[in-house]
C-alpha cells in the first residue's frame, strides 16, 4: 500500500472511533446491501444533467429507480434523457466512492465483506472498461468512456486507484494484472489522450489522477506526464495561480476544486521525489481565499458556484495542509469547519495532527487584492460588507459581471451574487451566468465581453474607504490560455466604458456610476435585492419589455426617474432596507421579480435605464438598521459630485472631485 505505511495504518486503526466507522458503513450501505451493478456499456452521461429544469435543484437519486427522477421541491417526475444517462453517471460515482471508502474499511477492520465488494467493483469495471465507447458533447469538455466527460472519468479513476491501493496486497497476481491493465492503465492512457492543452481545473484533476495511477502501478511515464509536462501539475500551479495566490478562474469553489486535485496527488506523492509541497504557489493557493470570507460566514458565490459550494467544509484539504504547514490561518480554517461540531471524521483520522493549536474561526475582513481584482470593505462592529469584483477575465467558469457588487447588512446578503446551478439545467446558461442577472451594467441586455478592469485608485482612511474602477471594452485583452465559448456581444459594448466608484462609510455605501455610450445603446444599471419592494405610487404596471435572461421577470412596473428617488425593501429577519437612486438625466426605472438561487423564490430587481451618450447615476445604500439616514441633496456639477445628508442629527457634506488623475474625497461633518 502506497498511501500509508503499515506503521501509519496501525496508528490510524488505534485512533479510529465508532462514529467514523458507523458513518463509513452507513454512507456505503446502498452499495453494500445491493448486488454490484455496473453499466455494461457507455450509457452514463453527465451528473450535472440531474437537476430540475424549473427549480434548479438536484433531483432525488435512488438506486432502484434508474428511470424515475423526482424533484425534491414539488415531486415532479422526469423520465428519459438526459436524466437516465445522468442517473448512470451517479451510479458510477457511487461505485467509485465505495471503492475508496470500502477499501479503507477493509484496512481499518479487516472484515472480508469490504474486501470482497471492492474486488467486485474493480473487476467488474475492468471487465467492461476497454470496450466502453468514447462519448461526450458536454460544453468545454473532452469525452469520457465510462462517463461523458474527461473530468468525470478522472474523478472515478482516482477513487478506483485509491481503492485498489488499499486492497492490492490481498489480490492474486492475476487479479492485480487484470485490474491494472484493463482499468487503471487503460484509464490513464485515455486521460492522457484527452487532457486538453489549457489552464483549467479539469486538467489539474486529470493530471492528478494520471499521476496517482502512475505512482500506484509504478509507471514513471504516467507520473512524468502528470507532473512535468506542459499543462501538467507544475505548469498549472505556476501559470494558473496569480502572485497573490488566487486561481485564475476566479471562482472560490473552483479554486479549491483545483487545489483538491493537487492535494489528492500530494497525499500519495508527499514522501516521494515528485512532491509539490515546495512549489512557490503551493501554500499561497491553499491560504489566499481564506481572506475572502463574506459577512455571512461563507465564501461569496463568485462566478460558477452551485448553491452550497460556498460553504467552508473542506476538511479533506485543511487537515492535510495543516499537517504540512501548521500555520495560524490554516488552524483558523479548521476552527471554522469544526465550529459547532466535533472533529471526528475520516480526514482528521487519516491526515490530521493529534492536537490542533486553537485559533479563532475565520471572519470577514477588509481586503484589497488588486491582482485578483477583489476588494472587500467591511465594518466589523456592524458586520456590514461590500464586495466589488474588478477581476481579470477567468474563462469558462467566470460570469460576465465586471464591476459587480455584493452587499451585506448585519451579516445578511441584501444584494447577493447568485452563483449558479447544475450546468445541465437551462437556467444556468439561460439565467444565472449572464450580465443581466448581476449587480452591474448590462448593455442591450447582452453579456459583457471579456475584459480586464483597471483599479484607478484605492484610498483607505479611518473615516472612509474609496475605490475607483474602470472597464474600457475598447482595450485589448490578454488572450487567456484556456478554452472558451463566445457567449457575449462585442457589438453592444463597442466604445462603451464603465467607471464605478465606491465610497464606503461603514453604515452607508455610495456607488457612483459613469458610462460613456457613443452608440446610444440601452444601458441598464441593475441591482437585485433579497427582499420585497414596498408599494410606490409612481410605479405603473407594464408588460415585461425585456429580452434575454430577464424575459422571465414578472410583476413588472415602471416609472420615470427625475432626480432623486427612494426605494424601500422589506427584508426577512431585519428592518426595512433603503436605497436611493439619483441621476442628473431623465431616465426610466424598471422593477420586477425574477428567480433567486435556488429558484424556489424570487428577488426584487431594480433597473435604471438610459440611452444617454454620457450617463451618470448614483446609488446610496443605507446599511443602518435604524433607517435614520435623511438625504438632503445630491447633485453633479461638471466633474464634482456633492452629497448632503443627516444621520443621528449630524449633517454630513461629501464632495468628490473626479477632474484629476485621482479622485479627491472630502467629508465634512
Amino acid at each position: 500500500m502506497l498511501q500509508f505505511t503499515q506503521q501509519e495504518m496501525m496508528v490510524i486503526r488505534n485512533k479510529m472511533t465508532k462514529s467514523i466507522l458507523s458513518r463509513l458503513i452507513k454512507d456505503n450501505q446502498v452499495v453494500l446491501s445491493k448486488y454490484t451493478l455496473i453499466p455494461p456499456d457507455n450509457r452514463a452521461t453527465w451528473n450535472l444533467y440531474y437537476f430540475c429544469p424549473e427549480h434548479g435543484v438536484r433531483l432525488d437519486w435512488q438506486w432502484d429507480k434508474p428511470t424515475q427522477h423526482c424533484c425534491p421541491v414539488d415531486g415532479e417526475e422526469f423520465r428519459g434523457e438526459p436524466y437516465d444517462g445522468a442517473w448512470w453517471r451517479g451510479l458510477n460515482g457511487l461505485n467509485a466512492k465505495a471503492c475508496y471508502e470500502l477499501g479503507l474499511l477493509w484496512q481499518l477492520t479487516q472484515q472480508p465483506q469490504y474486501l470482497e465488494k471492492v474486488k467486485q467493483i474493480l473487476l467488474g469495471y475492468a471487465r467492461y472498461y476497454p470496450d466502453y465507447e468514447p462519448h461526450g458533447g458536454i460544453p468545454y469538455n473532452g469525452p469520457g468512456k465510462a462517463n461523458a466527460q474527461t473530468l468525470c472519468e478522472a474523478n472515478c479513476h482516482l477513487d478506483f486507484a485509491l481503492g485498489y491501493d488499499f486492497i492490492r496486497n490481498d489480490l492474486t497476481t492475476d487479479e492485480r494484472e487484470y485490474i491494472e491493465c484493463r482499468l487503471l492503465c487503460e484509464g490513464a492512457d485515455f486521460l492522457m489522450q484527452h487532457r486538453s492543452e489549457q489552464l483549467h481545473n479539469h486538467e489539474m484533476k486529470i493530471s492528478a489522477t494520471i499521476g496517482v495511477i502512475g505512482l500506484i502501478v509504478e509507471q514513471s511515464r504516467y507520473i512524468e506526464f502528470a507532473v512535468n509536462s506542459k499543462y501538467g501539475l507544475k505548469y498549472q500551479l505556476s501559470e494558473g495561480v496569480n502572485a497573490e495566490g488566487m486561481w485564475f478562474e476566479g471562482s472560490i469553489h473552483y479554486h479549491y476544486y483545483a487545489l483538491q486535485a493537487l492535494l489528492a496527488f500530494e497525499k500519495v506523492a508527499h514522501q516521494t521525489s515528485y512532491s509539490l509541497r515546495y512549489e512557490p504557489n503551493y501554500y499561497k493557493m491553499i491560504a489566499f481565499p481564506l481572506q475572502l470570507m463574506s459577512a455571512t460566514g461563507d465564501f461569496p458565490r463568485l462566478n460558477d458556484c452551485i448553491a452550497g459550494q460556498e460553504k467552508l467544509t473542506h476538511s479533506h484539504l485543511f487537515e492535510f495542509a495543516y499537517r504540512q504547514f501548521n500555520t495560524p490561518i490554516l488552524a483558523s480554517a479548521l476552527a471554522t469547519i469544526y465550529k459547532g461540531r466535533a472533529r471526528d471524521n475520516v480526514d482528521a483520522l487519516l491526515y490530521g495532527v493529534a492536537h490542533l493549536v486553537y485559533e479563532e474561526p475565520l471572519i470577514c475582513q477588509s481586503i484589497h487584492s488588486p491582482v485578483s481584482g477583489l476588494t472587500i470593505m467591511h465594518h466589523a462592529e456592524l458586520n456590514n460588507m461590500l464586495l466589488l469584483k474588478h477581476a481579470p477575465y477567468g474563462g469558462e467558469h467566470d460570469h460576465y459581471d465586471r464591476l459587480g457588487l455584493i452587499i451585506c447588512r448585519n451579516g445578511i446578503e441584501i444584494l447577493p451574487d447568485l452563483g449558479t446551478t447544475g450546468y445541465g439545467a437551462e437556467i444556468h446558461y439561460g439565467y444565472y451566468k449572464n450580465t443581466a442577472t448581476h449587480n452591474t451594467l448590462a448593455v442591450n441586455q447582452k453579456n459583457q465581453p471579456p475584459t480586464n478592469p483597471k483599479c484607478l485608485d484605492y484610498q483607505k482612511t479611518p473615516i472612509f474607504t474609496f475605490i475607483d474602477t474602470l472597464v474600457d471594452w475598447a482595450e485589448p485583452i490578454h488572450e487567456l490560455d484556456s478554452h472558451t465559448i463566445v457567449q457575449w456581444d462585442d457589438e453592444a459594448y463597442d466604445g462603451v466604458t464603465y467607471r464605478r466608484s465606491i465610497l464606503w462609510l461603514g453604515d452607508i455605501a455610495i456607488e457612483i456610476n459613469q458610462v460613456t455610450n457613443p452608440q446610444h445603446n440601452q444601458l441598464d444599471l441593475t441591482w437585485h435585492f433579497r427582499g420585497d419592494l414596498q408599494h410606490n405610487d409612481e410605479l405603473i404596471s407594464i408588460d415585461n419589455p425585456l429580452s434575454g435572461p430577464l424575459q422571465r421577470m414578472t410583476n413588472c412596473r415602471q416609472h420615470r426617474l427625475t432626480g432623486l428617488q427612494h426605494y424601500q425593501f422589506s427584508i426577512d429577519g431585519q428592518p426595512d432596507f433603503n436605497c436611493y437612486l439619483y441621476s442628473p438625466y431623465i431616465s426610466e426605472v424598471l422593477t420586477g421579480l425574477a428567480p433567486d438561487n435556488p429558484a424556489t423564490q424570487d428577488l426584487a430587481y431594480l433597473l435604471l435605464r438610459s440611452q444617454q451618450p454620457d450617463f451618470k447615476a448614483v446609488a446610496i445604500h443605507d446599511l443602518t438598521l435604524t433607517g435614520n439616514l435623511v438625504l438632503e441633496s445630491i447633485r453633479w456639477e461638471q466633474n464634482d459630485l456633492l452629497i448632503e445628508y443627516i444621520k443621528n442629527h449630524i449633517r454630513y457634506k461629501i464632495h468628490l472631485d473626479f477632474s484629476g488623475e485621482k479622485t479627491e474625497v472630502k467629508i465634512v461633518f
